[in-house]
């Protein structure tokens, strides 16, 4: 009789490309070789060290909180129903408790976090305890699709090529050392480490060498220049100054004043004892019914009041930039679009995904 017990977290299979299947176990730990890991297991590190914190101190937690944040997960992944949601988790592998205890350990961040100092501990020393809840959070935070993502753009990439140039490894292993830190002498250490051997080691230089290769033909100065056309109007950058009011007729007196009076931003903020901020924006991260007025505006006007949750926001456009490949953010886009088209294309047709994926479709 099979067996009909759900497979473990990291057991689950992520994703097939021909004979071979890739699991959460294979997703995470090619993350960890391409140093894309760290941020999110000192994370937990430090998530941990805020519950132990908030146990010794008899903390309670918010109940109204931790409502609010699940419900904010549920509208992100358009879950409705608790039936949705729990069916959502099934096919992750995960429970409600899961669920549950991904926002409390969030809450206990958000409470203890900035005075705790969590445990100086690497992840190939991570317990199967700890393991575990870096899955749970990592899939409730959409990073295991994104690794998993990129995990198979270097399956497709090298099942296209089969083979990558001996001089090609042989940089990506050096890469290798450099980046992690992790010496020639002590990989095997720090393979034993993720439970991996040599075969493992090489398995992943190779995937490298055939991404970096493919990333390199695709990434032209051609290709560049083009999807920058596709992108100038959306990655428009605008230099504002915000000043953040309390009510309807505060924000149109200060408005008045700005645009009649000839007062600065800062000299109306500072009068009225309003909150200032001057920042940088692109177009496509301005609300849909203020894209309009943003682009027809000149530098130096000011926009009418704009209605938000807490009160009203007075905007006042101080440059307005079209972007250039020199900026390290928009060439940044730029080059993610461009893969993004590119192994979308390639994976089609030999990227079978099994778990269910937010941030990739076939």
């Amino acid at each position: 009789m099979a067996n009909s017990e759900p497979a473990l977290k990291e057991d689950r299979v992520v994703f097939e490309c021909g004979a071979s299947s890739y699991t959460v176990d294979d997703v995470i730990d090619a993350a960890h070789f391409r140093g894309e890991l760290e941020p999110f297991w000192q994370q937990l590190l430090l998530r941990a060290a805020a519950e132990k914190k908030a146990s010794d101190n008899e903390a309670e937690l918010d109940g109204s909180e931790l409502d609010a944040a699940a419900i904010a997960f549920r509208y992100r992944y358009d879950l409705i129903t608790a039936e949705e949601t729990e069916a959502w988790l099934q096919a992750r592998g995960l429970t409600l408790a899961d669920f549950s205890d991904h926002f409390a350990r969030e809450q206990w961040d958000k409470t203890f976090g900035s005075i705790t100092k969590p445990e100086a501990t690497p992840f190939i020393e991570a317990s199967a305890e700890q393991r575990d809840l870096l899955v749970v959070d990592l899939t409730m935070t959409g990073e295991l699709d994104r690794m998993a993502t990129r995990l198979a753009w270097r399956v497709a990439a090298w099942d296209t090529a089969k083979e990558a140039d001996a001089t090609a490894i042989e940089e990506e292993r050096k890469h290798f050392f450099k980046r992690s830190g992790v010496s020639s002498e002590k990989i095997t250490h720090w393979l034993g480490g993720l439970y991996r051997d040599l075969a493992w080691f090489d398995g992943m230089i190779a995937l490298e060498a055939a991404y970096s290769a493919r990333c390199a033909n695709g990434l032209t100065p051609e290709a560049r220049h083009r999807e920058l056309g596709s992108l100038r109007l959306p990655l428009t950058r605008f230099d504002v100054e915000l000043v953040e009011l309390e009510s309807h007729d505060a924000a149109k007196e200060a408005y008045l004043c700005v645009r009649d009076d000839g007062m600065s931003m800062a000299e109306v903020a500072e009068e009225g004892r309003y909150p200032f901020h001057r920042t940088e924006m692109v177009l496509e991260q301005i609300a849909d019914d203020l894209q309009q007025k943003f682009l027809s505006l000149t530098p130096g006007s000011v926009l009418e009041p704009a209605a938000r949750e807490d009160g009203f926001l007075l905007t006042r456009i101080i440059a307005k930039k079209e972007p250039s490949l020199d900026d390290p953010d928009v060439l940044a886009r730029v080059e993610q679009r461009i893969l993004e088209r590119h192994y979308t294309d390639i994976a089609s047709g030999r990227i079978k995904w099994r778990l269910i994926s937010n941030s990739f479709e076939e």
